[in-house]
């Protein structure tokens, strides 16, 4: 009955539209006033204990860094390298845009803060270009769902410090997956410019205009070379890398491109500090919750149930997979990972998939749940920009959602996909 009044509460304040850090609390503390069985301070002290690890400092520093380099001429400078190399071909801009947000995903580990970063500027520039809006702001949200697969990545670290494994070996595991994802975007893009005759630019490639492009653009490609060749080399631990991101960033954006002055620090710190006082708060009521949940023993529940349906392991990760996409669309992220990594995590170990491929399995789930409605975040950071309506935004994201879904069926029957790369860390 406990487990009743926990999700029906929770579900409850969700159709109040209360913010969903606030709805785990409140859902966790009636619970607990429910049961009788805890005290009310299992939820203070689950907020603070779940915040209290080094692995998940590296989160506040890497939303301060997108911050930075978004606002500091990095995500203009990527799209000029990406132009430059593609930027004459069918659907040169979209695919170029593409490309960018690939860049920015591998600094900002949002997938917002990509949207935001790429789309303010890219948005526009299609639209001039004569892509229709709907079109090119659906192209921004989908692509900016990179900002989750490909690392630096927040939800990994939040799944590593959940499911007690390695964030530098999820890092490692995401590249590749990172990339088909992109090129599957990429293949509708190309599709649909074919289709409605988006020509690219008349300026052709040229090895001096790519050379020149990266070169203006040295500062900013450098940036995922440092944070990810540290990590890899091992020369510092991911909250490491998040902190030099941020220094990085401050020089990047304060002395080498000059396009952030030090009067915008204070609002750029500032938006830092809200979303990262959000993340934290859902974290941590997330943490509570599931916790909750480990008590009343639902995860061991729901393993039996699953396994009672079939023992077949393609079957289970399929309802599994179903299970993630439909939570996708109505819970944030970091908390579906934070409340269902306990539940299903042993339930894929047991069906013999290696905990890293299953996390990459997870966040391209979740990632896909970007761009998918009712919370969409991506959808909102898109409609936002472009002026669009939530419905209009929606329709126009589905060949984008069929694309996704096609290599999240990828990347699940090819454990190989994610786990290659380690091979070459042995």
């Amino acid at each position: 009955m406990t487990a009743a009044v926990l999700f029906g509460s929770f579900a409850f304040f969700l159709l109040l539209s209360v913010p969903i850090g606030i709805a785990l609390g409140l859902a966790t503390l009636f619970s607990i006033v429910y049961s009788g069985s805890l005290p009310v301070e299992f939820l203070a002290q689950g907020l603070v204990t779940s915040v209290d690890s080094f692995p998940l400092m590296a989160v506040p520093f890497f939303i301060l860094a997108g911050e930075i380099m978004g606002k500091g001429g990095v995500s203009d400078r990527l799209f000029r390298v990406a132009n430059a190399i593609v930027g004459n071909k069918t659907g040169g801009f979209a695919i170029a845009t593409i490309i960018t947000c690939m860049f920015f995903a591998a600094i900002s580990g949002s997938a917002p803060a990509t949207v935001a970063a790429i789309g303010g500027i890219m948005i526009p520039a299609m639209v001039r270009q004569g892509y229709d809006k709907r079109f090119a702001t659906a192209t921004v949200a989908a692509a900016g769902s990179l900002g989750v697969i490909i690392p630096p990545s927040i939800p990994m670290v939040i799944y590593g410090v959940t499911g007690s494994t390695s964030i530098g070996d999820l890092f490692i595991a995401g590249i590749v997956p990172g990339i088909i994802v992109a090129l599957g975007l990429i293949a509708y893009a190309y599709i649909h410019s074919k289709k409605n005759g988006y020509k690219g630019m008349n300026e052709k490639t040229t090895l001096k205009g790519i050379g020149k492009a990266l070169w203006e653009a040295k500062w900013a490609m450098l940036i995922p070379v440092i944070i990810l060749g540290g990590i890899y080399g091992g020369i510092f631990t991911p909250t490491e890398a998040a902190v030099i991101a941020v220094v990085y960033g401050l020089f990047a954006g304060v002395i080498f491109y000059k396009e952030l002055k030090i009067r915008d620090l204070p609002k750029v710190f500032g938006d830092a500090a809200l979303t990262t006082a959000t993340v934290l708060i859902i974290v941590g009521t997330a943490t509570a919750f599931g916790r909750l949940l480990t008590i009343e023993q639902i995860p061991n529940q729901v393993a039996s149930f699953m396994i009672s349906i079939s023992e077949n392991p393609i079957v289970i990760i399929l309802l599994i997979t179903v299970l993630l996409l439909i939570v996708g669309c109505f819970m944030d992220t970091l908390a579906a990972i934070i409340i269902l990594t306990p539940i299903l995590l042993p339930i894929a170990t047991q069906l013999g998939y290696d905990p890293i491929h299953f996390g990459i399995i997870m966040i391209v789930n979740l990632a896909i749940g970007f761009i998918t409605p009712p919370l969409g975040v991506n959808l909102f950071v898109g409609s936002g920009i472009s002026g669009l309506s939530i419905e209009a935004l929606s329709k126009a994201v589905i060949p984008y959602f069929i694309a996704m879904l096609i290599t999240l069926f990828i990347i699940i029957f090819l454990p190989q996909i994610s786990l290659y790369l380690l091979e070459f860390k042995q």
